[in-house]
């Protein structure tokens, strides 16, 4: 693709040419391949409008270069769905009207405002925070049964039915109302269209049930109502699951079958995969499967329809991309986390800064804080959730030029050092090591977090892009931070690895899982980790992918409490695929050539590994911190240096430091 560059004289070459390209549904016109996927908001009012932080979060979106931005979740039919979510209805004040704040705010960056029409069904109330609320809720299904988790599901009647049908086709008209130029309805991932779509949920024996044409039959009434009530020409887009990945439901043949039932009612075909509460780790692909994993299923669907396809599925490489729309394998492709990382991502691919791009890293963050406390965050972008707050470019320019010293070159003193600069400030970072990236560093040895290990590079090409004055194998003294005259000065020192004086542990057959990345080729077949935290579990999974023979040793009763609550689940599967040998209530007494010997209860017992792996935990470098406490008028300790915690906290603090002073 090239365009004429009228101030220059020349046409500009895109990197990405397919992925740079409009495509036009209906008379709409995209201005690129590149699709915001649906995310829900986070300040939902109590009556389900959009509240002005979501708003601004949507928008930064649109602002971000995405062809479309979706909207999730409507909730279509409040009496059957007690789903806390968004809701649109003209007897709600300010329901229309922030509905239309959303959509313009979306749309004055020149993207396209989209809404996700749903319905939770059997699975009303899964969006609030107070889950035992869920179960006091009337959950209406297909057919009449009982959930995984013991709460009944009654059958929806013929009338409720009918109820539902209308509701879509008149919120449908709301939104055209409200100035939203596209409308995805959601028929996968569990929820009611999908339960009406798959034998694993629908035993109705009526009109709607049976036959694969009965069981779509609920899905083309919503569609036939939607396309009533916004007229030809409106784009209206399916989210389909290709496949189920679960016993008793459709795979991908079945799902080709559906789209063929329902591609006459529709402009965009948008395969997804799996179904809720059973397959959370391929809908929402985890740094243990590959990116893109879920493509195959719209490639296949696409042969057997002719309307556009979009494709989701941990996609955030734009060559990868790129790929997928130059071959055929679809017509568009989604971006959820990957757009919460970096909203800039579609316009530095049309504008050929790919280099830039904040990759997102697939911890879920950003989906345990939607469940935990109903909130947004991202690991990488401290902007998210606080969009409203400052400008998400450049941080406000600061009213008097100041030096300003940064000690420590991991994730949160590299994004301090950045913040500081974009304000104006004159900034130095000193790195104690030859390389920065601190904690970071020792994620390379692990293929699945090696988007984690790069983090480093482009936070350190923003740094020294915005004019950072980094110096590395330079320890922050008192010293030298009175002799650079530093007005303010931010402590990121970071933490070190906790080794406890357990005999043995210092023994040549002991690598310090910090330092494993050095020291991977010393590994011999036969290990055993010390530490069920959530590093050591991580490398327990790396080695026995590996092929490694893995004993797990862990005091506690539990492994990996400090990852998050959709993180931890998926790690936990991991461990049990691979085979992992756990060993909980094992208490270390000391490490030998032969391995470690443990304390249960009253016995000793030897967990046998030529090689141990010590991940213990951290703690932090309170002796830095405190000789550096008083080196400047200005002094703020942020991310392990102030307390062993997450590198979310790290880049957050770093952040708001920054703009501090």
């Amino acid at each position: 693709m090239t365009i004429e560059t009228k101030e220059r004289g020349k046409v500009m070459e895109r990197q990405y040419p397919h992925l740079s390209s409009p495509i036009t549904l209906g008379r709409t016109t995209f201005r690129n391949r590149m699709f915001s996927a649906p995310m829900g908001g986070t300040d939902i009012a109590n009556d389900g409008c959009i509240g002005p932080k979501s708003t601004a979060f949507y928008e930064l979106r649109g602002k971000g270069g995405a062809a479309a931005v979706t909207v999730s979740e409507l909730m279509v039919h409040p009496e059957t769905d007690g789903s806390h979510a968004y809701h649109l209805d003209e007897s709600i004040l300010n329901s229309l009207a922030c509905a239309t704040y959303t959509a313009d705010a979306i749309r004055r960056h020149g993207a396209i405002p989209s809404l996700e029409l749903s319905h939770s069904g059997q699975f009303a109330g899964t969006y609030m925070t107070d889950k035992s609320k869920q179960h006091g809720l009337a959950q209406w299904g297909p057919c009449d049964g009982m959930r995984a988790d013991g709460v009944p599901v009654r059958a929806l009647t013929h009338e409720m039915i009918d109820d539902i049908v209308a509701s879509y086709g008149h919120v449908a008209g709301l939104a055209k109302r409200a100035g939203f130029e596209m409308l995805m309805i959601h028929g996968g991932h569990g929820w009611l269209i999908n339960q009406f779509l798959s034998p694993l949920f629908n035993h109705r024996t009526d009109e709607y049930g049976g036959s694969l044409e009965n069981r779509c039959r609920f899905a083309v009434r919503v569609l036939t109502a939607v396309r009533e009530a916004v007229g030809p020409f409106f784009p209206i887009e399916f989210r389909l699951s290709g496949a189920e990945f679960c016993e008793g439901g459709y795979d991908v043949a079945e799902g080709a079958r559906i789209a063929q039932q329902l591609e006459p009612y529709i402009d965009l075909l948008h395969v997804s995969a799996g179904t809720y509460q059973k397959t959370f780790g391929i809908t929402h692909p985890s740094m243990f499967e590959e990116h893109g994993r879920n493509v195959f299923l719209a490639a296949e669907i696409k042969k057997h329809v002719d309307v556009p396809v979009a494709t989701i599925g941990g996609l955030n490489d734009p060559a990868q991309m790129e790929e997928i729309i130059a071959s055929g394998k679809a017509d568009v492709v989604y971006m959820g986390r990957a757009l919460l990382a970096d909203p800039y991502l579609p316009r530095k691919v049309v504008e050929n800064r790919t280099e830039d791009i904040v990759r997102c890293l697939r911890c879920f963050t950003c989906m345990a804080e939607r469940a935990a406390t109903s909130t947004r965050r991202c690991t990488v972008n401290p902007i998210i959730g606080r969009e409203m707050e400052g400008d998400e470019v450049v941080p406000v320019a600061a009213v008097r030029r100041r030096k300003v010293v940064v000690a420590g070159g991991g994730p949160g003193g590299l994004y301090a050092a950045w913040t500081a600069a974009r304000r104006g400030h004159d900034v130095v970072l000193l790195e104690k090591e030859d390389q920065l990236g601190g904690i970071l560093k020792s994620e390379q040895a692990l293929p699945f977090k090696h988007e984690m290990y790069e983090l480093t590079g482009t936070y350190e090409r923003f740094c020294r892009a915005a004019g950072v004055d980094i110096r590395l194998s330079t320890e922050a003294t008192p010293e030298l931070v009175e002799e650079l005259g530093a007005d303010a000065l931010i402590v990121a020192v970071g933490s070190e690895p906790l080794v406890p004086p357990i005999p043995g542990l210092n023994g040549p057959n002991v690598i310090v899982v910090n330092e494993y990345y050095r020291h991977a080729d010393e590994v011999a077949d036969d290990v055993v980790v010390m530490g069920g935290g959530l590093a050591g579990c991580e490398c327990a999974v790396h080695l026995a992918q590996e092929g490694k023979r893995v004993s797990l040793v862990e005091m506690r009763d539990a492994l990996a409490p400090d990852a998050n609550v959709r993180h931890r689940p998926l790690l936990m599967a991991q461990i049990e695929q691979l085979g992992v040998d756990v060993r909980l209530g094992h208490q270390a007494l000391s490490v030998g050539e032969g391995g470690v010997t443990c304390k249960v209860g009253e016995d000793e017992v030897l967990v046998p590994g030529a090689t141990v792996i010590c991940a213990l935990g951290q703690r932090s470098r309170t002796a830095t911190v405190e000789s550096l406490r008083d080196a400047a008028p200005f002094v703020r300790v942020i991310g392990d240096a102030a307390r062993v915690g997450t590198i979310t906290n790290a880049v957050y603090w770093g952040y708001h430091a920054a703009l501090d002073i």
